[in-house]
C-alpha cells in the first residue's frame, strides 16, 4: 500500500510540473499570443511566355535551317523523283520554300481551300525556278509570318481555323494547333528534301545536328 501511494504521488507531481496541451492552449488564448504561421513557398516570377513569342523564337531557328537545305537544291532536276509515286524534286523544293508563308495565311484568314471550285491562284501556287528564287520565297515567308505574329494576340490564336478541300472541311482546330502542325509539316518535308539531295549526290547540310557532309551542331 505504501509503495502504491508513493508511486501515485510521483505521477501527480510530474503532471503538476508539466502542463497539458489544453492548459497551454488556454493560456495562449488568454495572453493573445498565436503560433507563427508557416510561410508558404512562392513560385519564382519571370517574364510571361506567350504563344506568339514561342512561334517567333521557332521561326528564328527554322528559317535559317530551311535555307540551308534549299540553297543546295540542284538546278535542272525539277522533274527528278526517287520513285514513281514520289513528289518531283522541283515541286518538293517549292513546297518547303512556301510553307513558312502558311503561318501568315492562318493568322489573317479563317480558312483555306486546297482545291477550290474554279482552280487556285496566288502565292500558294507560285513556282520558284532557281535556288535563288527558293531562298527569296522562304525569306519573304518567314518575314511575313513574323510580322503577322507580332500583330496578333494569343486570344486570336485560340480561335478555330479550317482547312478545306473542294469546299469540304477536312480539319478544324485552334489556330495555334494548326500553326504547330505547319511547322512540324515543314520539318517533315525538309527532311524529305535532304534525302533527295543525298540521292542526287549533293552534300547534305546539318539541320538538327551534323550530317555526313556538315559537322555543325547548330
Amino acid at each position: 500500500m505504501a509503495k502504491r501511494a508513493s508511486k501515485k504521488a510521483k505521477t501527480t507531481k510530474r503532471s503538476a510540473a508539466k502542463p497539458s496541451r489544453t492548459v497551454k492552449a488556454a493560456a495562449s488564448k488568454r495572453s493573445g499570443t498565436k503560433k507563427p504561421a508557416r510561410a508558404k513557398p512562392t513560385a519564382a516570377k519571370g517574364p510571361a511566355v506567350t504563344l506568339t513569342s514561342l512561334f517567333l523564337d521557332e521561326l528564328d531557328r527554322e528559317g535559317p535551317l530551311t535555307k540551308r537545305a534549299l540553297e543546295r537544291v540542284p538546278e535542272g532536276r525539277d522533274d527528278w523523283k526517287p520513285h514513281a509515286k514520289s513528289m518531283p524534286l522541283g515541286r518538293l523544293a517549292n513546297l518547303v520554300a512556301m510553307m513558312p508563308g502558311w503561318i501568315t495565311m492562318m493568322i489573317e484568314r479563317d480558312d483555306f481551300d486546297l482545291t477550290p471550285p474554279g482552280g487556285s491562284s496566288g502565292q500558294f501556287s507560285s513556282q520558284a525556278r532557281t535556288p535563288s528564287d527558293l531562298l527569296t520565297m522562304v525569306d519573304e515567308g518567314v518575314a511575313g509570318a513574323k510580322k503577322a505574329l507580332r500583330q496578333t494576340t494569343d486570344a486570336h490564336l485560340m480561335k478555330p481555323w479550317r482547312l478545306l478541300v473542294a469546299g469540304k472541311v477536312v480539319s478544324e482546330q485552334p489556330r495555334h494547333v494548326m500553326l504547330r502542325d505547319s511547322i512540324n509539316h515543314l520539318a517533315h518535308h525538309r527532311g524529305q528534301l535532304t534525302v533527295y539531295l543525298r540521292l542526287n549526290d549533293v552534300q547534305v547540310p546539318a539541320i538538327y545536328g551534323p550530317s555526313a557532309d556538315d559537322q555543325r551542331f547548330n
